[in-house]
């Protein structure tokens, strides 16, 4: 059987290791421990949450349900927030996104430099430009 460890997990159902390890404290996953005593799940079982949530189904931990497909895990890297608003800026692998979101949302979410987050794009147009290359 195949396992996983915890980062690796939470990146390919696009949580943070926090989501997961709550999970397992919950019961929705069951952890063991490889030879170095680090945490695991069981690759099968990921899977399995994965396509819970892709089909939509009751068991998906409330995490994972979403129409957006288009989900970037990454870092907070700033935080500007004044008494409604809030900007706040994360880096995804090589992207850097920006939201702008409520003050409130900022505070109920913890988010602060450094928090892991994902960024969910959820848009109705998607532009597209040319390179200049021509082949």
């Amino acid at each position: 059987m195949t396992h996983l460890r915890i980062s690796e997990a939470a990146d390919y159902l696009g949580v943070s290791n926090d989501s997961l390890r709550r999970w397992i404290s919950n019961g929705k996953l069951k952890a063991y421990q490889d030879d170095a005593g680090k945490q695991t799940v069981s690759g099968a079982d990921v899977a399995a949450l994965a396509q819970d949530a892709a089909q939509g189904r009751q068991n998906a931990p409330a995490e994972l349900t979403s129409s957006a497909r288009n989900k970037l895990t990454g870092l907070v890297t700033k935080v500007v927030s004044d008494k409604v608003m809030s900007q706040v800026e994360m880096q995804c692998g090589p992207f850097r996104m920006v939201s702008l979101i409520s003050t409130e949302a900022v505070q109920e979410l913890d988010l602060q430099v450094g928090s892991p987050a994902v960024a969910t794009v959820k848009a109705t147009h998607v532009v597209l430009e040319t390179t200049g290359l021509s082949q």
